[in-house]
């Protein structure tokens, strides 16, 4: 500036950081709160004036991981000291439940979504007995603390399943059975066809509105005639059950199962997934192995979820053994078609790698 001209001033603008679209519900510029962790700053205002909403609208996935070693039982199951049900945040609307290998060896997974208005409870396990698997216990005292965090003193609960007729999914609805401010899906597939409205089945969807988060029901028959899968629109999640999971899949209808597995092949070409979170694992962590059944020590497992690209892998390896009593080996899963749950359940693969396992491993 040369001398003598007149000053100037700048004013000093401050410009907020932008806020994230695939990140609605935290500010991940914070230490605290960076992507992959809970947000935890959309559940705390310093000054609330009312209960606490959020955006479910998002561009992708939800923030969220999953960076742990489930329980995986103990070699005496009287002497484990776990938990009865093992639970994680996945997210600040996100928890991933599973029941101890010790309880039951199936040690089945269950989802509990929250939304503005509804929270949905997708599965009950394979133990009916609360004093063995106190799930209504556990999702209580999660409801409690969720409502504690966003500012409501209560929150209507829905309980769906994956199948009706999957008994390592449906034991512990019973204990729902009277909890106040609760529905209960039914159980048998005509009445459930109804609930969700499905006239059309299986060739049509519907939707639950837990309060700006919607939920996809997508009918999916092939390992139970009853088969749903449900589709997070926030987690961009698919909630297969006993459908797909990282375990030995006994295919019922091998028919029904092709035409599901191409109707979640088309629903993924067109809607983001980030992982199919099946209801058990049963693999272990090297290509084409799996538990036998009734273990209840699984130190080496598989991880729960799958990537979407298993989809179109199980739709090719299911359409090559229709109608044939066949068992595909693949390194995520394996396929059983009109056979026993334990036929060839040691064998792998030609094209995968025979890769050993620790000496004390089956």
């Amino acid at each position: 500036m040369q001398a003598g001209s007149p000053e100037v001033t700048v004013p000093c603008v401050v410009v907020p950081p932008k806020k994230l679209a695939n990140t609605p519900n935290g500010d991940p510029e914070q230490a605290y709160n960076p992507l992959g962790v809970k947000n935890t700053d959309s559940c705390l205002p310093l000054r609330r004036t009312g209960p606490v909403m959020h955006d479910y609208a998002c561009e992708g996935p939800a923030a969220g991981d999953i960076t742990l070693r489930w329980i995986h039982g103990s070699v005496v199951a009287a002497k484990n000291t776990d938990p009865r049900v093992h639970v994680i945040a996945y997210n600040e609307d996100t928890y991933i439940l599973r029941e101890n290998p010790c309880v039951h060896w199936e040690a089945p997974f269950t989802y509990l979504l929250f939304g503005n208005s509804e929270a949905l409870l997708i599965d009950t396990g394979a133990t009916p007995d609360a004093a063995y698997y106190p799930l209504r216990a556990t999702v209580d005292a999660l409801v409690r603390r969720w409502c504690q965090l966003r500012g409501r003193k209560t929150i209507p609960l829905t309980v769906v399943l994956t199948s009706g007729e999957d008994v390592s999914q449906h034991q512990g609805r019973g204990q729902f059975v009277g909890r106040p401010d609760t529905t209960l899906a039914p159980m048998e597939l005509a009445e459930a066809k109804a609930f969700y409205g499905l006239s059309k089945w299986p060739h049509e969807t519907r939707k639950i509105d837990l309060g700006g988060r919607v939920i996809t029901v997508i009918p999916t028959p092939g390992t139970h005639k009853d088969g749903v899968t449900f589709y997070d629109s926030y987690n961009k999640m698919l909630y297969t059950g006993d459908l797909l999971y990282p375990g030995r899949i006994m295919i019922a209808n091998d028919r029904d199962y092709v035409a599901s597995l191409t109707r979640l092949k088309a629903w993924s070409e067109s809607h983001p997934v980030k992982w199919v979170m099946g209801g058990h694992v049963e693999m272990m962590f090297v290509p084409g192995r799996a538990y036998p059944r009734f273990r209840n020590h699984r130190e080496f497992e598989h991880v729960l979820q799958l990537e979407p690209g298993v989809i179109a892998d199980a739709l090719v390896s299911a359409t090559g053994i229709v109608g044939q009593a066949k068992v595909v080996f693949r390194e995520e899963f394996i396929l059983l078609n009109r056979v026993g749950p334990d036929e060839q359940v040691y064998r792998t693969g030609a094209d995968m790698p025979d890769i050993a396992v620790p000496f004390w491993l089956p």
